[in-house]
This record gives structure tokens, sequence and C-alpha cells, in this order.
């Protein structure tokens, strides 16, 4: 299945997507779809989840810890984005003033399904709803110059995902890429995490509880670079989607919201 938020002239809802058609979920992702739809094409695709908390790892591709030169970790390499940064599909994701190089992260999310507390790996399916594409959006001179990665990794616009959950798939082995501008710059497999989906699930619930719709950045292959201002950046990933977004500049954007 693939499950999401969609906006109508009705407001919010969540829904399945089936085809050309999205069939709303009056009861959240746990219940059964309306039997009546309306058409995929007269709504506004949301990000797919709503999470308490975003939690990241980083250096967790083979290729992308031999491109930096690094041995690969013991233990995940966590660390956290703030709810603020989510933003869809077709969203804008905004370079702020204040930074001076803003890169790319392709990656896959793990969406949680229900509460997850000291979860084993084998038992960690149990508690994925699905999984969605991302990317980790990250001000790297901020990352460099601060020493640590908060500021860096926590931007409004900083984590665009969807356009879907997708249900029902095998994490294990799905190609992955990243394109600029539609030019490939990162293309790698799933196969290459240094700790899985399943590790990662029940690493991540022994330090801190997961609620349902919380995201895991399971991290990025190698290839990472700059994005510009005018950029369009698109993640693939195999069986899950595409997630499109253009980038704009801080002083654009802000004179296109309008706050009320």
């Amino acid at each position: 299945m693939q499950l999401g938020y969609f906006k109508g002239p009705a407001g919010v809802f969540a829904g399945v997507a089936e085809g050309e058609m999205v069939y709303p979920l009056p009861d959240g992702f746990g219940g059964k779809p309306a039997r009546k739809g309306c058409r995929l094409e007269g709504l506004r695709i949301l990000a797919p989840c709503r999470p308490t908390k975003i939690v990241c790892v980083g250096l967790n591709y083979r290729d992308h810890a031999l491109e930096l030169g690094y041995g690969f970790p013991e233990e995940p390499v966590l660390f956290l984005k703030p709810p603020t940064t989510v933003i869809g599909p077709e969203e804008k994701i905004v370079y702020p003033a204040m930074a001076g190089q803003v890169d790319y992260e392709a990656e896959l999310a793990v969406v949680i399904g229900r509460m997850a507390r000291r979860v084993r790996p084998e038992n960690a399916g149990d508690y994925i709803l699905g999984y969605t594409c991302a990317n980790d959006v990250t001000a790297r001179d901020l990352q460099r110059k601060d020493g640590q990665w908060t500021r860096a990794k926590s931007f409004d616009t900083f984590c665009p995902l969807g356009p879907f959950i997708v249900t029902g798939i095998d994490p294990r082995d799905r190609e992955i890429s990243l394109y600029l501008n539609n030019k490939r710059q990162q293309h790698s497999s799933t196969g290459e995490l240094i700790f899985d989906v399943y590790f990662l699930v029940s690493f991540v619930s022994h330090i801190m509880t997961l609620y349902p719709e919380d995201v895991l950045l399971t991290g990025t292959p190698a290839g990472v670079g700059p994005l510009q201002p005018g950029d369009t950046v698109t993640v693939e990933i195999e069986g899950v989607g595409r997630l499109r977004n253009d980038v704009v500049r801080e002083e654009i954007y802000m004179e296109e919201v309008k706050f009320y």
C-alpha cells in the first residue's frame, strides 16, 4: 500500500493511494479505508507522516565511509532532526542566509508503525509501518564550524519526505539514487548499509521510545555534494518512489510566504 497525507477542498486527511484514486483513512493509518475515494489529481500530496522526532544515522554506507577515508563505526552514529524540518514532495528547500554550503543526502526513511521500546532485531519488522524517500539536507560549513551537527541539520525544510509510505516491502538491497538537475550524483544500494534497518530500529529503541510516525533515516551513500538556489533535487529509491524538491534562497522564500 501507499499511505500518506493529502490536502483537498475539505482539508487534510490520511489516505491510501491506489492508482489514480485516494481512499481516506478516517481512523488513521491503522484503520480501514473508506469505500468512497477521490481522484489523486485533485489533491495536494503532503509529507507522508508527522513524526515526533527524526532519528538519523551517520556514516552507515560502506561506500560513503570509504569515500571519506573513515573506518566503519563500531556502533551506529546517531543524531536528531526536529519535526519542523519536514516538508513534502514538490515543496521548497530553503537555502538559509547564514549557510555557505548546503548539501544533499539521499536516504531511505523508516516510518514507525507502533510504539517501540527495547525491540529485538528479529522482531523489528513488526514495528515498522513502511518506508519512504528522504533527503537529509545539511549546512555543511556550519557542521564543520560548530563541531557538532544540531544547527547544520535543523533548519526548517531540511528533511523532505515522500511521496508516500510504502508498506509490505523488503528494505534490503534497494537501489537508491539522487539526481541534481536530472544528473545522477548518488547511486548505491541499501545492501551497502553497515547496520541494516532492523538492527537500527532495535538499537534506537533501546535508547529512546519510538512512537507511531516517528522517522529513522538510515544514512546516505557516496556522492554527497552541494545544492544551489535554483536547483532541483530528486531522491529515487527502488520500489519506494521519487521525491522531488526545488531549492530557493531564504530571502525569496520569505517574500513569498504569507503569515496569518
